[in-house]
């Protein structure tokens, strides 16, 4: 167990670091589309188009599958919780390359995210152990895993249909919370689909279990929407905000998840928990440092941004152009004149 967890534990942080970096030359290739084509952050998909968002693409396919791999050897409360490596790389690149200032106050918020972690690690339970995929299907279709997932699909569509519309644009939340819940679905999927792989290479076929193509099935669904909104966020906000925001709510949901389904802390002393819970509030308290020193964002000024519907119409008068706007005082009042003229 001891060295299982070991090589969970080495390809985590190489899976964090990998991660990271994808953050940055995703974003990097998020502006260069931006300024030929809509945004991401507004329905564009320009940036299917440029090279350097592949790059980071296959950067963080790179640390995915390490990821993936991870989750066969080591368990879901250990490995997740190893991700806030990719919060340390993506602020530091952030700053040097994208010019996304990280305050000092900013640092120790990362600071206080490694040492939640830390403890979080520390703490974490055995792995149970798990001999087929039909025994994975009979934990994801308890009871209270299925109300779990129930849960977690209505408060997605919630934020999908009703409040990303609305307030995507100016509520950081909003885009990674999506992203979070609908990843805590992700990393069960795949920690199935990992577990048959290693079950089929030992030699116990677990391709013909109907079983496993439906958490494949799943996973996939999963991750194209996962991309998607974390797309959004990235174009939207602050790297250096959306980086740690996103580790620790995908954690926290991913961490509960597992702890339904697979039972990680059974037979655990209250103890091991409680240094658990202590180790997610240093994490939080570590996010909202990061949270409230964050720079503001820059107001998106290019040509395809849609123009606010205020700012709609046009009227020439006496040789001048005057145009509605938010700031303007009461129209001109020639216009009132016009009217007038025109109903005659």
């Amino acid at each position: 167990m001891y060295s299982s967890n070991l090589i969970g534990f080495i390809l985590a942080m190489v899976s964090s670091a990998f991660i990271g970096s994808s953050f940055i030359i995703k974003k990097k290739g998020l502006r260069r589309a931006g300024v030929n084509g809509p945004r991401a952050s507004v329905g564009g998909y320009g940036y299917l188009l440029e090279p350097l968002w592949w790059i980071g693409m296959l950067t963080m396919i790179v640390g995915e599958i390490s990821n993936f791999v991870a989750y066969i050897y080591a368990p879901a409360v250990l490995v997740t919780p190893l991700g806030a490596l990719s919060i340390i790389v993506s602020a530091v690149l952030a700053h040097f390359l994208l010019k996304e200032k990280l305050q000092k106050m900013g640092m120790l918020g990362c600071l206080l995210c490694i040492v939640g972690s830390t403890v979080i690690v520390l703490h974490a339970p055995e792995e149970r152990s798990l001999t087929s995929v039909e025994e994975i299907w009979g934990l994801a279709i308890q009871p209270a895993f299925l109300l779990y997932t129930a849960s977690a699909v209505a408060v997605a569509l919630f934020l999908i249909l009703y409040c990303a519309p609305r307030f995507g644009q100016t509520n950081i939340l909003i885009y990674i919370g999506i992203c979070s819940i609908i990843g805590s679905l992700t990393v069960m999927s795949v920690k199935a689909i990992g577990i048959a792989i290693k079950l089929t290479l030992d030699g116990i076929n677990q391709a013909k279990y109907f079983q496993t193509w439906i958490f494949a099935m799943v996973a996939i669904t999963c991750i194209i929407l996962q991309l998607n909104y974390l797309n959004m966020a990235l174009d939207t906000f602050n790297t250096a905000v959306v980086s740690p925001i996103y580790y620790a709510m995908f954690t926290s949901f991913t961490i509960f998840a597992s702890a339904i389904m697979f039972k990680d802390y059974s037979g655990q002393s209250a103890s091991s928990i409680a240094s658990e819970l202590c180790g997610f509030v240093t994490v939080l308290s570590g996010t909202a440092v990061l949270h409230n020193t964050r720079e503001p964002d820059p107001p998106i000024t290019d040509l395809y941004t849609p123009l606010s519907p205020k700012v709609s119409w046009y009227i020439q008068g006496n040789g001048e152009h005057w145009k509605q706007k938010d700031e303007d005082g009461p129209a001109p009042s020639f216009i009132t004149l016009l009217q007038q003229d025109h109903f005659k």
